[in-house]
């Protein structure tokens, strides 16, 4: 190793300087371990936010079944139930999937969805009853707060877009002849996680609910808790109306079911504010 002296300085001098040389090494040693390690933490957390953001894209391009555009529950017979979120929706549905061995249902208050449930004619009165509940939900009812309102359904013979002074408004139609009545539904539904699958071309449902939940859950249901009650199903949230605003309730159901689509719940949610359980 070499060493310069400046024989203009003495030796004390030279030494004094070698020594603030190697102080001042020390210190820009300490900066750059400093850097090193700050440019290492933004890394790793760069890396963390790229790797939550790609499994966020992966879940939304995970394929929805065709029906989980609209409001939806499967029966505790396993027959499918859909409901219109809009009045254009309730439109799609009478006219696109409203089948003759199906039936209608919707609440006994203005602004309500059109609810079908397929196959419905041949459901016992107890499994038509989950119907006429998860149509009390999806109604105006639950924006008033109410607790209860009454539910009608009707057959396909029954629903008609015609009146005798020309045709009715988007999302309204005409009912004839009599109804079959389900007083005073209860507004009260459930949300759980489970593993299902439903084929589009059949009437009948292959469900099974899961005894597990799990964070990766493929499925989230909101059903009503009259449907609930006949599952066994260990894990799941009561909603009712109530006053903690949709965003905040489809957090808290999101969380505790492990549930990671937050949107997917907002969308699966009744308009209204709630009370979870």
């Amino acid at each position: 190793m070499e060493a310069r002296i400046d024989i203009t300085k003495s030796a004390q001098e030279n030494a004094q300087e070698y020594f603030s040389m190697s102080k001042k090494a020390r210190h820009k040693k300490a900066g750059a371990e400093a850097a090193i390690a700050e440019l290492k933490a933004k890394l790793k957390t760069y890396e963390e936010r790229e790797r939550a953001a790609s499994s966020k894209s992966i879940r939304k391009l995970e394929r929805k079944e065709w029906y989980e555009k609209f409001h939806w529950f499967v029966a505790s017979n396993g027959m499918l139930v859909i409901g219109g979120r809009d009045a254009q929706q309730n439109e799609i549905l009478n006219s696109r999937y409203f089948e003759d061995n199906d039936l209608f249902f919707h609440a006994d208050i203005f602004g309500a969805s059109v609810v079908i449930m397929k196959n419905g004619v041949s459901a016992a009165r107890e499994v038509r009853e989950e119907a006429a509940q998860f149509a009390a939900c999806h109604s105006r009812a639950w924006e008033q707060g109410l607790s209860a309102v009454d539910v009608y359904a009707a057959k396909r013979s029954q629903v008609s877009k015609s009146k005798e002074h020309g045709s009715l408004s988007t999302g309204s139609f005409l009912i004839s002849g009599e109804r079959e009545w389900f007083k005073g539904s209860k507004l009260e539904l459930c949300a759980f996680a489970s593993e299902n699958t439903i084929n589009a071309n059949e009437s009948l449902v292959s469900f099974v609910p899961a005894l597990k939940i799990s964070v990766n859950a493929k499925r989230l249901n909101i059903a009503p808790s009259l449907t609930v009650s006949k599952l066994n199903i260990l894990n799941y949230v009561k909603i009712a109306p109530g006053n903690t605003k949709k965003s905040d309730a489809a957090k808290i159901i999101a969380k505790r079911l492990g549930f990671e689509d937050i949107d997917y719940v907002m969308q699966q949610l009744p308009a209204g504010s709630f009370s979870v359980k």
